[in-house]
């Protein structure tokens, strides 16, 4: 696992080199059996609850708010955009503000709100952070209006082409390996590794680079995870970078057809875990319809699971504040939607 974010090299039939990422410990194919399960499964889905059945609690912010404190924060955006304050700079996680996570905006999966804050609205932005190149986590129009508000675009190894092509200038981006750090005037970006794959379209499997992060200032460490199935990278992680005052773990749009490349609830409770987070704050969820649970379904088991376990869980509403340094447990916004006491006694 210590090896650097691997690239495997493999000749095509017409005789050039075709460098692909790969994962260290498994490497993922979409199989035709698996596929053929997975259509299956979608066929006959019969779930009560795939989007909200009303308006989700959103706290609306604008730059005038965010600039009255100077504090430590989380904002949880939506789905696993994050807007972070760190020693009073500002740094974005997976912007995605569009409609729709897909590649046109007439369909594909829709959000179930509105993001809690406006781009334009937003205090000049130190650092945009890209986990890697899938729609739901690099969204193009977000990124044309970040260009001109935002210092430095931090990315996975040559997830940047994508910007340089949307207008980002090149000298404003830097692209990193695993385990490969940038500083940014006190404020350490680490690109650590994460078990999943890439590509935005039907033959671009696996040319960028997908990773986790660590964010770091002198007395403050976060972990975001991006996309990923549990993997031994996270006792890695941990051993080398934590404690975490806050992990952001992927919770959500998760199935055992693709366990492999998206983490169980428990497992991302076991990533917490081994991450040696203080709390936890679990994303990819609740924005987007992905997979083929409950929209509440995650933030509901990984609170029984973090419940069992100790574990402080962070589950604010959308555009609420989350101080870093000793936060406070979150209220369980989603369960006034759960239709009724069945449905919850199933979920626990």
């Amino acid at each position: 696992m210590s090896g650097a974010g691997l690239l495997s090299c493999s000749k095509s039939t017409e005789s050039k080199i075709e460098k692909k990422f790969t994962n260290a410990d498994i490497q993922y194919k979409t199989e035709l059996k698996t596929i053929y399960k997975i259509a299956k499964a979608y066929f006959k889905d019969n779930r009560e609850a795939v989007v909200p059945n009303g308006e989700l609690p959103i706290k609306l912010l604008t730059k005038s708010i965010l600039l009255q404190e100077t504090s430590d924060a989380v904002f949880r955006l939506g789905h696993s955009t994050m807007l972070i304050r760190l020693n009073g700079e500002y740094i974005l996680l997976d912007p995605v503000f569009s409609e729709r996570a897909s590649p046109v905006q007439w369909a594909g999966p829709k959000r179930f709100h509105p993001t809690p804050i406006e781009i334009a609205e937003l205090p000049p932005i130190k650092a945009v952070i890209i986990s890697h190149d899938h729609y739901d986590h690099l969204d193009e129009a977000a990124i044309k209006l970040l260009a001109g508000k935002t210092e430095k675009f931090i990315t996975p190894l040559n997830v940047g082409n994508y910007l340089v092509k949307w207008g980002v200038d090149k000298t404003n981006i830097i692209e990193l390996n695993w385990w490969q750090s940038t500083n940014l005037d006190g404020l350490s970006l680490t690109a650590t590794p994460a078990q999943h794959f890439s590509g935005r379209g039907l033959f671009d499997r696996d040319e960028t680079l997908w990773a986790s992060w660590v964010i770091q200032s002198d007395n403050t460490k976060l972990f975001f995870s991006g996309d990923s199935g549990y993997f031994d990278g996270f006792k890695e992680i941990g051993e080398r970078y934590g404690p975490f005052d806050i992990t952001m773990i992927e919770t959500g749009a998760y199935n055992e057809l693709w366990s492999e490349i998206h983490m169980l609830p428990e497992q991302s409770l076991q990533a917490h875990l081994d991450l040696k987070g203080k709390a936890m704050l679990p994303i990819h969820n609740g924005t987007f319809d992905l997979s083929l649970h409950n929209w509440y379904e995650p933030l509901e088991k990984i609170s029984a699971l973090a419940a069992s376990h100790q574990v402080k869980l962070l589950t604010p509403i959308f555009g609420e504040e989350v101080a870093i340094k000793d936060p406070t447990p979150s209220l369980a916004w989603w369960r006034e939607f759960i239709l009724d006491s069945e449905n919850l006694l199933a979920l626990n």
